[in-house]
């Protein structure tokens, strides 16, 4: 099952995140891919939220080292590999610890690992659409991640939803 989310801006793509987050559970795999600057490090801190990590200004895409650890609701691991060079490199760190359900583990530039990751998972293609919009096609892989994606489309993203009447407010679109 696949869907597709629209942000509007860095704060919507935070947003998205965050309502994601709050249905990730220990043990959960999100993969992100797309170009530089498209959104994943603001993607990332919104799962973080979601997660329950309290100070997510302090998520940023790791600089020096390739993993961060942040405590929340349930353990959040942020693995960035931009700087990796290859699947070897990747394996030499010990990823099978952070994809074997100690806590929630987003991989960015998870395309550079397709032989490492899990067959399920949740993975997040982000896109470019503007200077401040993007687009977020959202794929489950196996059960758990079909079911996901379901509570993903089933939740308060959707257009006209009472929330959003509500309060007025504008909120991610699903396509």
């Amino acid at each position: 099952m696949k869907i597709l989310l629209k942000s509007r801006s860095p704060s919507d793509t935070i947003r998205i995140g965050n309502r994601i987050g709050n249905l990730l559970l220990l043990g959960d795999i999100v993969a992100l891919v797309g170009e530089l600057g498209a959104g994943k490090t603001q993607l990332i801190k919104g799962l973080a939220a979601g997660a329950g990590v309290r100070k997510t200004t302090y998520v940023s895409s790791p600089s020096f080292t390739l993993i961060n650890e942040y405590a929340g609701r349930v353990p959040f691991y942020h693995i960035d590999l931009f700087r990796l060079g290859s699947e070897k490199e990747a394996e030499e760190l010990g990823l099978e610890e952070y994809l074997q359900g100690r806590g929630v583990t987003a991989i960015e530039w998870a395309d550079k690992i397709p032989s490492l990751l899990p067959k399920e998972l949740l993975w997040i293609e982000i896109r470019n659409t503007g200077r401040k919009t993007r687009s977020l096609e959202i794929t489950g892989k196996g059960e758990r991640y079909l079911n996901l994606v379901d509570q993903i489309q089933s939740s308060e993203f959707g257009v006209g939803s009472s929330e959003t009447r509500r309060r007025g407010s504008r909120l991610p679109t699903i396509c």
